[in-house]
């Protein structure tokens, strides 16, 4: 973890690098405000941000993606997302992006690739990276999941909401979207608020949580 509400701005949800060999993958950037912040904590952890290979965007809001133009430009990352989140992104939409929420324009920014199906699988060295289509808070948000030492670690923002019409949410489609990462039987929960949940239980029990709050 190298970014969120304590370790990097009160705006910011949580950000996170993966070592994949020599290249770093990153989760989500904040809302912006705090990029040199999030460039010195992974320097403090004796990486290097030019290592950079790809910032996924779990979804189109400005707290996940504020900083995502200035990695882009400072390190030559490619951004990712799902497809049904991109045009927020490549437009700079004030509204979806929530932008307006914390008093600030997102500049319209490419996203290099776009997520199409239900689950895609990326590689980088001898690593995969499971990026799952749960929609639901948004209609493009994304989960990600890898495998490392015997434990899946999983990393699943905003599985507490919120759901707006404004936002395009359906709270139908993310119950559905819950039940997969059930599914999954992670061992490890990085979730993008409220912190990181170290077992299988603690994991289940968060998102059974929220499925119960929102009647299920």
């Amino acid at each position: 973890m190298i970014g969120g509400p304590e370790m990097s701005s009160p705006d910011d949800a949580a950000a996170f690098i993966v070592e994949c060999g020599k290249e770093l993958i990153m989760i989500d950037s904040g809302a912006g405000r705090s990029k040199e912040k999030l460039v010195r904590n992974i320097e403090s952890l004796y990486l290097d941000p030019a290592c950079i290979k790809m910032l996924i965007l779990t979804h189109c809001h400005i707290d996940h993606i504020g900083a995502a133009p200035y990695f882009r430009e400072q390190f030559g990352c490619a951004l990712l997302c799902h497809e049904l989140d991109s045009a927020p992104i490549e437009t700079g939409d004030p509204v979806k992006t929530a932008s307006t929420w914390y008093g600030v324009t997102f500049p319209a920014t490419t996203i290099d690739r776009k997520i199409s199906s239900e689950h895609e699988t990326l590689r980088f060295g001898n690593d995969e990276i499971h990026c799952l289509h749960t929609p639901g808070h948004t209609p493009g948000s994304l989960s990600i999941y890898i495998d490392r030492e015997g434990k899946r670690i999983l990393f699943g923002q905003d599985i507490h909401g919120p759901f707006l019409a404004s936002f395009d949410s359906d709270i139908a489609t993310w119950k559905l979207s819950m039940k997969k990462l059930l599914d999954l039987k992670a061992d490890i929960l990085c979730e993008g608020h409220f912190g990181i949940f170290k077992s299988r239980e603690r994991t289940e029990q968060y998102i059974k949580g929220y499925l119960r709050e929102y009647g299920e």
